[in-house]
């Protein structure tokens, strides 16, 4: 997206950062639902952004059906243009930054509940140590290219198979069974196989958790299990100490809920899966100062961690 010399005549033929910003998020996510949680819009707003594109350009960017959205191929052609623009941006803006003496900025994509419930309370640890080095935040739940998206660094749960990048070791879930002190009281499960005829809340991105659970112990899993759906850590957790149902959790995103009695493990029978959580570093970031300083600090942050679990 480059007007060259004949920036002037053409400036009213350029949309608003902001609808750029909505069109390119919801690209992203399908969904201009989840693109207006990101940009803390409302749906209707994204919904009118995407709309006034679409109204100066006189065609359409994206195909709606039900609560989906794909691109036209215009929309494809357009997005590879808009992320080009988007990122120069955003890389213009961080250099004046730092000549303007506002320091080193690292964007970092993150796990949300990772980032809420570890990450972030040990960030003062890192600021003290590196006072002239800010972080940007922004959550993605799954990998992404970083030539399009224009972060430093990604905290990743899974394998280390990133295209493009490197992927340095954090620590692994030790993940156990809990509840509230309530609903343990209510239902009294006191046999592994109790729970099987019990309420059991689920993430929506590992279905396989609980049967893998009670295939861990020597049992087999109910042939339906019982309990209502969720897509984040963060909310089971929520929903574990409102009495919903029993959970399985990390022991590293509910340390404070286990130390304050808001849950209690069930049975002390853990579990600990082959992924991992990793921080991933693009080809292109390798060795940058801030970078390696974040990179040093929370691989060392988590081995103190791990070793504590």
């Amino acid at each position: 997206m480059s007007f060259g010399n004949d920036l002037p005549s053409k400036r009213g033929l350029i949309p608003s950062l902001g609808a750029l910003l909505a069109f390119e998020a919801a690209a992203r996510h399908e969904s201009f639902t989840r693109a207006a949680t990101e940009l803390n819009l409302t749906q209707g707003a994204v919904s009118r952004q995407i709309r006034q594109i679409e109204d100066q350009l006189g065609l359409a960017l994206f195909v709606r059906v039900r609560q989906r959205v794909t691109l036209t191929d215009a929309g494809r052609l357009y997005l590879g243009d808009v992320r080009r623009a988007l990122v120069d941006l955003g890389e213009a803006t961080h250099r004046v930054m730092a000549l303007a003496g506002r320091g080193r900025i690292l964007n970092l994509a993150t796990l949300p509940t990772f980032a809420t419930r570890w990450l972030v309370p040990r960030l003062p640890d890192f600021f003290a140590r590196h006072p002239d080095i800010s972080i940007n935040f922004s959550t993605r739940l799954s990998p992404f290219d970083f030539t399009a998206d224009p972060f430093d660094a990604a905290i990743h749960y899974g394998r280390a198979d990133w295209a493009g990048a490197t992927a340095h070791h954090l620590m692994r879930e030790v993940i156990v069974p809990v509840a509230s002190p309530v609903w343990r009281a209510a239902h009294a499960p006191d046999r592994l196989e109790d729970l099987a005829r019990l309420p059991l809340l689920q993430q929506s991105t590992r279905p396989a958790a609980w049967p893998a659970w009670f295939a861990a112990q020597g049992l087999e899993a109910p042939e339906t299990v019982r309990g209502m759906v969720f897509e984040q850590f963060a909310m089971i957790a929520q929903a574990a100490a409102s009495g919903l149902g029993a959970a399985l959790l990390p022991r590293l995103l509910i340390e404070d809920d286990l130390a304050t009695g808001r849950l209690e493990v069930l049975f002390d029978r853990a579990i600990v899966p082959d992924e991992a959580y990793w921080i991933v570093i693009p080809d292109a970031k390798a060795g940058q100062p801030a970078v390696e300083a974040f990179r040093r600090w929370i691989v060392g942050a988590a081995g103190h961690s791990e070793g504590g679990s």
